[in-house]
């Protein structure tokens, strides 16, 4: 009995918890129906809520923003509203910080959490798995003694937090393993283990 008892949440807990996570992130992005005249959302036109419906607006407004900004009049048009944002005080150092993160995050380009890491921390003996986010820079270059990179270190289970670290880059040890396999080995605990990947011993 407790086999089968066992057997079964093992079967139902992932996907409780998938679709509850899909659910949150779905009722979230229909609220961009509200951007929308009340006598054309779906509640008036066919008398219900139609789900994920305010996703696919959601999708296309993001779809269209990028076609359009990729042009010459799109392009002025970002450039023309950023430099608003940037005369708004508070809102000119919340839109920056963001903007900068977001661009370092997404951009095709960048090393922001492309590859993942195995340093020693909280202490000596003790290891943690974290993500290369780029190098130290301003004014704190000037107060570490030879080469370091930045590491966010994701707390378990909740990677959404953690701790950002400015460690030697000789400490860090760079790891054979996706960005997504490191995500799931933090967020089970350890209990879903990436596929062991033999070296060879000289």
């Amino acid at each position: 009995m407790r086999k089968y008892f066992i057997t079964g949440l093992l079967i139902l807990v992932p996907l409780a918890i998938t679709l509850w996570v899909l659910h949150a992130i779905i009722s979230t992005m229909d609220q961009s129906l509200l951007l929308l005249p009340a006598e054309w959302r779906p509640e008036k036109l066919v008398g219900f809520q139609i789900l994920g419906l305010g996703t696919i607006l959601t999708l296309l407004i993001i779809f269209l923003t990028g076609l359009l900004a990729q042009n010459f009049i799109g392009n002025y048009v970002v450039r023309a509203w950023e430099a608003l944002l940037q005369r708004i005080p508070i809102v000119n150092s919340i839109y920056s910080s963001v903007k900068q993160v977001s661009d370092t995050l997404f951009s095709s380009s960048g090393n922001a959490f492309r590859k993942a890491v195995l340093i020693e921390y909280p202490r000596q003996g003790s290891w943690s798995i974290g993500f290369l986010t780029g190098v130290p820079g301003g004014d704190v270059v000037n107060h570490l003694k030879g080469e370091f990179v930045s590491v966010y270190v994701p707390t378990t289970p909740n990677p959404t937090s953690g701790f950002f670290l400015m460690v030697p880059k000789a400490d860090a040890i760079e790891l054979d393993m996706s960005v997504d396999a490191a995500l799931k080995y933090i967020v089970s605990m350890g209990v879903v283990a990436p596929e062991h990947l033999p070296t060879d011993k000289k």
